[in-house]
């Protein structure tokens, strides 16, 4: 099944996109008190059921493909031993990983499969045109990680690999939003001198993890690849989302990218205490409008959205429904959505 952009002429409504989850990356517990719980990933499906007038699909089961193939993947995006390193710390079933934010439980490594085998699935159904836009509901987190670090709640960087999955598949350029109020280090770090792939952050600074400077834009074949866009604390819908519609145009102009990959955080939230800036479900919906426009423009509407932050769970709740609502909504424009063509 392709999701489509449009109506069916008999009225019904079209499935436009298939938000996927599954239940191990429930397993990954770090314990009281700790901003990332499962409870995080039960709200936002809670959210997303009922579908709005049917116009998504959710799958809380989405098959994975088998555990070798999502390593072998892994191995693009991470060294052989920091993989080995998450599962011995999991079989563990204590202690923390690299940084004491990277708490990790008997589940942890599961997880952590889990969201990188949906990411990759995804990844294949979209370069292989079976979908159009996919919303990954998983957890834990992706954008910290490193190649050989886990970081910031994150184990494993599945937006780097759904983002190496489509790249070598159709041997064309992608690029990778990421609204999260947290920069993504280990997302930039990995695509740093690579042309292929563009890198566009919207983000708190200063901040965790402390990169995401305005100066920071690729090198060697990269250069100009990747482009920050640091706010002040305190950053409203207006000012975060002509940040991300002015790097939208400049970057995905020059790109021309076949897809959009979406790190999708949602602790930008005003309710959210840990990224402390002010958008609203409005802003969520705005940023996402944004995103569909460049990628009409440029990638038939071709979009693989990955669940980042976001941890309260009511305003993750909400800011999640908007984004996969807007995600949802058909092309009735008659025309590339308004994006700039350079």
């Amino acid at each position: 099944m392709s999701t489509t952009e449009t109506d069916r002429q008999d009225g019904a409504t079209e499935v436009r996109v298939e938000v996927r989850s599954h239940p191990l990356c429930l397993e990954h517990r770090p314990g009281l008190g700790h901003p990332e719980q499962p409870g995080r990933l039960t709200a936002v499906m809670e959210a997303l059921a009922p579908p709005s007038a049917g116009s998504w699909r959710l799958l809380p089961s989405s098959p994975l493909p088998p555990e070798g193939d999502i390593v072998g993947v892994l191995e693009w995006v991470h060294d052989e031993a920091h993989i080995e390193r998450v599962r011995e710390a999991a079989a563990s079933g204590k202690g923390w990983l690299d940084s004491d934010d990277c708490v990790v439980s008997g589940g942890t490594f599961a997880a952590a499969m889990a969201a990188a085998g949906l990411a990759l699935q995804a990844g294949l159904d979209l370069a292989n045109r079976r979908v159009d836009r996919v919303f990954v509901a998983a957890r834990p987190p992706a954008h910290h990680a490193e190649r050989a670090r886990a970081r910031g709640y994150c184990f494993f960087n599945t937006v780097a690999l759904a983002a190496e999955v489509i790249v070598r598949s159709w041997n064309r350029p992608v690029l990778i939003v990421d609204f999260d109020a947290l920069h993504g280090n280990g997302t930039q770090q990995h695509f740093w001198e690579r042309g292929d792939v563009g890198y566009l952050s919207v983000h708190r600074f200063p901040w965790f993890p402390g990169t995401g400077t305005a100066d920071e834009v690729g090198a060697g074949e990269g250069l100009g690849a990747t482009r920050n866009f640091p706010l002040a604390e305190g950053a409203d819908d207006e000012i975060y989302c002509t940040a991300l519609e002015r790097g939208l145009e400049e970057i995905a102009g020059r790109l021309r990218p076949a897809a959009l990959i979406l790190s999708a955080g949602f602790n930008g939230h005003h309710a959210d205490p840990t990224g402390g800036m002010r958008l609203t479900a409005a802003g969520y919906r705005r940023l996402t409008r944004a995103v569909m426009a460049a990628a009409r423009a440029f990638a038939d509407g071709r979009v693989l959205s990955i669940l980042e932050g976001g941890f309260a769970p009511v305003a993750l709740a909400e800011g999640v429904r908007a984004h996969v609502e807007e995600l949802a909504e058909p092309d009735r424009s008659g025309s590339k959505a308004g994006m700039a063509v350079n």
